[in-house]
């Protein structure tokens, strides 16, 4: 007989749990050809856990890659240093690094360090000729408008809307049984033009509301008599 499943477990729980003997919860389910030596164990199991199904403390394979050594390791690598960012590893890093499997890696920053994984963002680097540029220029937009003027102004802002979709290649994989060299190029490859189509949309809002979407010509020049009208 093969591996007696997780259901079958549970049925000889519960006819243990009524009184029952191994041998007659074989003859409860003389179809399943339960071997007595399989049944009489997991009577014991039940009568000192409770339970079929649960493991016995130090049971099963000792802990080979969550060591206190290696999680010592992990908190030091996985996280950047304070008011030093970008000197982290990442886990596949941390893995060759350590000898242990990336899952590994994951498992102890998750279940042990109690960490969350997030995505980056990007972001503008501001020089302090930046920041300067940026305080007088909205220094002078203060003294320029009053707050009864900030009613009027309407902020408006474009952006191109391109005809190719964009494509993620993080999760834009292809599966195949065989080896990379035998797929077809074509499911491989994802192709885009060069200069690929768009169309530029304008929008705006106010302190009143938003104003109508304007879809610019594909070849006008947006000057400053475009922009006004």
């Amino acid at each position: 007989m093969g591996k007696v499943s997780c259901v079958d477990k549970l049925r000889m729980q519960t006819l243990r749990e009524q009184g029952l003997r191994a041998k007659a919860i074989i003859r409860a389910y003389p179809h399943k050809q339960w071997k007595l030596s399989t049944v009489q164990k997991i009577c014991r199991r039940v009568d000192a856990s409770g339970s079929a199904v649960g493991r016995q403390a130090g049971s099963g394979q000792p802990k080979s890659a969550r060591t206190a050594q290696n999680i010592q390791r992990v908190d030091e690598l996985i996280c950047s240093q304070e008011g030093q960012s970008g000197t982290h590893q990442s886990t596949r890093q941390i893995a060759v690094e350590l000898n242990i499997s990336a899952a590994s890696v994951r498992r102890i920053a998750k279940e042990d360090l109690h960490l969350s994984s997030f995505r980056r963002v990007p972001a503008q680097i501001i020089t302090d000729a930046v920041r300067r540029k940026r305080l007088e220029r909205a220094t002078a937009l203060l003294r320029r408008l009053k707050v009864r003027d900030t009613k009027r102004v309407f902020f408006t802002d474009e952006k191109n809307f391109y005809l190719n979709p964009p494509v993620n290649n993080q999760n834009n994989h292809v599966w195949s049984s065989g080896k990379k060299a035998d797929v077809n190029s074509s499911r491989l490859l994802v192709t885009r033009e060069k200069f690929a189509k768009h169309i530029m949309v304008s929008a705006g809002i106010c302190f009143g509301g938003k104003g109508r979407l304007h879809f610019v010509d594909e070849k006008a020049k947006v000057d400053a008599q475009y922009y006004v009208n």
